[in-house]
């Protein structure tokens, strides 16, 4: 039989795994968060190209009206 136990309060040299380290990022984390604003950046440029191209309206053009062909 498996019984839950309570985790173990941290103590005055345990400040709740907030070590030495910790908030501090690594260069490897900045260069991915570089990359994914530059790769964001090209998805804007791109989406606003798109819908440029997009018409204003997709109902069918009207057809001019015509004169009635008159018999000589």
């Amino acid at each position: 039989m498996v019984l839950a136990q309570p985790s173990p309060v941290p103590g005055p040299e345990d400040p709740g795994g907030r070590g030495e380290d910790f908030g501090k990022s690594s260069p490897v984390g900045f260069l991915v968060l570089v990359i994914f604003f530059i790769a964001v950046a090209f998805l804007i440029r791109s989406m606003t190209k798109h819908l440029k191209r997009v018409p204003a309206t997709f109902d069918p053009p009207a057809e001019p009206e015509r004169k009635p062909a008159q018999d000589s």
